[in-house]
């Protein structure tokens, strides 16, 4: 299983990936799910995948060299559009689109008759010189969606244990930092709740129009601040809860009753003979 989560801010971009393969109980595999593509001063990309290891790993492999070509109205063939030459986010999305539909051509008729299916997805984000910042949730057919400021982070891979804080926290304002410490306690939210995510795990921190990044990093169960969240984010949350007034079932004075008739539902209704009616 996996779990990668990419934020884009007006500060910035924030990437987050564990690095865990599981092909059975038995068989778990440390694999980095996280590539980054920079031309200091010209273009930062960073990709992270979910789904099957061996198709993202193709997809990957051909990406560096895949070639979008077009035809102009005139008929002729327009210059080939790579990563490294694409003039916004959105071509070299296209791009990386073109390189999943690549590898589905080729493998996806062998995995079916494996029983296996075309699954994967990626989470494609950075900043090409001349435009802003954007980020992608590409899809195994290659075609993609756009993170808006409605919607500021895009998941893949086991991202239901994760979503709750990302969503009570983020928004484009976030700075930095605060979403690079919110995108750790999903983190740890997840590989609580799921033992297929793991450590170690690689983060990516981008700032607006730097068009490089040196907050790049490693992050092992030796890392001092990684300890740190995992530890007080138990801690808090069982402070909160502690601090939350317990329900109160026989009409004593509360200043938060429990027992109180719904404004618009009946309570539930009691069966007590096999004679009576559900409805």
């Amino acid at each position: 299983m996996t779990y990668c989560v990419g934020i884009k801010l007006n500060a910035g971009l924030v990437f987050l990936s564990d690095s865990r393969t599981n092909a059975g109980v038995d068989h778990i595999s440390t694999f980095r799910k996280m590539i980054v593509y920079e031309q200091p001063g010209d273009r930062v990309m960073v990709l992270l995948s979910s789904g099957n290891l061996s198709i993202s790993q193709s997809v990957r492999e051909i990406l560096q060299i895949e070639e979008l070509r077009e035809t102009r109205e005139d008929g002729t063939q327009g210059d080939p559009i790579t990563i490294w030459n694409a003039k916004s986010m959105f071509d070299a999305a296209r791009v990386l689109g073109s390189a999943v539909r690549h590898v589905y051509d080729r493998d996806a008729e062998a995995l079916k008759h494996a029983g296996l299916d075309f699954n994967v997805s990626f989470i494609f984000g950075g900043q090409v010189k001349g435009e802003g910042m954007r980020l992608f949730l590409v899809y195994a057919a290659g075609n993609f969606i756009e993170a808006t400021t409605e919607t500021p982070y895009f998941q893949v891979g086991e991202s239901k244990y994760g979503k709750p804080v990302l969503d009570r926290v983020l928004t484009p304002e976030t700075p930095l930092d605060e979403a690079a410490k919110c995108a750790l306690v999903s983190m740890d939210s997840t590989m609580k709740s799921n033992l297929s995510v793991g450590l170690p795990l690689d983060m990516v921190v981008y700032e607006a129009n730097k068009l490089e990044t040196d907050r790049v990093i490693c992050i092992d169960a030796d890392n001092p601040y990684y300890r740190m969240v995992h530890n007080s984010w138990g801690q808090k949350l069982r402070e909160v809860f502690d601090s939350i007034e317990d329900p109160v079932w026989d009409d004593s004075q509360t200043e938060h009753p429990l027992k109180m008739p719904a404004t618009r539902h009946s309570p539930l209704r009691k069966i007590s003979t096999p004679d009576e009616k559900l409805i």
